[in-house]
């Protein structure tokens, strides 16, 4: 079947792969845009394979709640470069998968890569996506708040960081603007200051243990030097002192609330419930960092020139 240069450029616009691989497709399908548009889906598979071992460490964090039913999601999706990262193709496909996580519910990453979006897997998209942009493209992580709490989301410098907030709260104060209010300035604390727990509740034995043991050598060298050293159980008591400093930088409900700094993120949150006259509980904070704990490579741009050379 014979095919002509417009059906190369439609072809080209119907996929958004280069004009000579749509060429060779539709030569090799003998003109047929069904046969012509599966080959290009498995030179795609075929290309990502190649890309798959390439490191992944931009993208973008995208956090969002539907105004509908409520529910929350927050995923990272990672691609090698920012210019990717900032492609409008690149964020809606993000947006989208977003959607599948709050609709859908997926365990994990390969439940999710299993769900339609479309009439096509993400799994598949996600492979015409490799294809058509041309990098290495990962679904890194997501996760998901149902509507039995309120849940607010905030993202920061355009996808960089995504936080998503979850409110338990007693009925007379759901829908309430000043509710999602206070949840938004939770997310922006969390994304600002980073805290590694929601609460000192979750700071884990052997965490506290070895935090225990580093203020108590530091104490120990503090009191060598002093002008008069401190009894044994006077340091031990103020390492206990420390902890609780350590509490307040590390655990959000702890920290010093970044819009009043006199108060804490928790009485801040029990000051509005108290306002508003009903009950606020902060039960569920993720915060994504695109790239987080990812190495990235680094490039030697002197010795790829000199390589090129030889």
């Amino acid at each position: 079947m014979a095919f002509t240069a417009a059906d190369v450029k439609k072809l080209r616009e119907m996929t958004n792969v280069g004009m000579m691989d749509c060429k060779k497709a539709l030569t090799e399908a003998d003109g047929d845009f069904d046969k012509a548009i599966e080959l290009l889906r498995e030179k795609g598979l075929a290309k990502a394979a190649k890309k798959a071992d390439r490191i992944a460490a931009e993208g973008v964090v995208c956090a969002t709640v539907c105004d509908d039913c409520g529910v929350g999601a927050i995923i990272e999706v990672n691609s090698e470069t920012d210019f990717v990262a900032k492609n409008a193709d690149f964020q809606q496909f993000v947006a989208d998968l977003a959607g599948v996580v709050m609709k859908e519910a997926p365990a994990d990453v390969e439940a999710l890569k299993a769900c339609k979006m479309g009439d096509l897997t993400v799994q598949e998209v996600l492979q015409e996506k490799v294809l058509t942009i041309g990098e290495n493209i990962q679904i890194r992580r997501f996760d998901r708040f149902d509507e039995s709490t309120v849940n607010v989301s905030y993202t920061h410098m355009g996808g960089v960081i995504g936080v998503l907030v979850g409110l338990s709260v007693s009925d007379n104060l759901k829908g309430n603007a000043t509710v999602k209010e206070l949840g938004k300035d939770i997310g922006m604390q969390a994304a600002a200051m980073n805290p590694s727990f929601m609460d000192k509740s979750q700071v884990d034995e052997a965490t506290l243990a070895k935090e225990k043991e580093i203020l108590l050598a530091q104490a120990l060298e503090e009191n060598k030097t002093a002008a008069k050293p401190k009894p044994e159980q006077i340091i031990h008591k103020m390492v206990e002192g420390r902890i609780g400093k350590y509490y307040e930088e590390n655990c959000l409900l702890q920290q010093a609330f970044v819009k009043e700094n006199k108060v804490s993120v928790e009485q801040h949150i029990a000051a509005v419930a108290k306002e508003l006259g009903g009950e606020i509980k902060l039960t569920k904070c993720v915060r994504f960092e695109k790239g987080e704990g990812i190495e990235k490579k680094q490039d030697d741009f002197a010795a790829e020139v000199a390589s090129m050379a030889k």
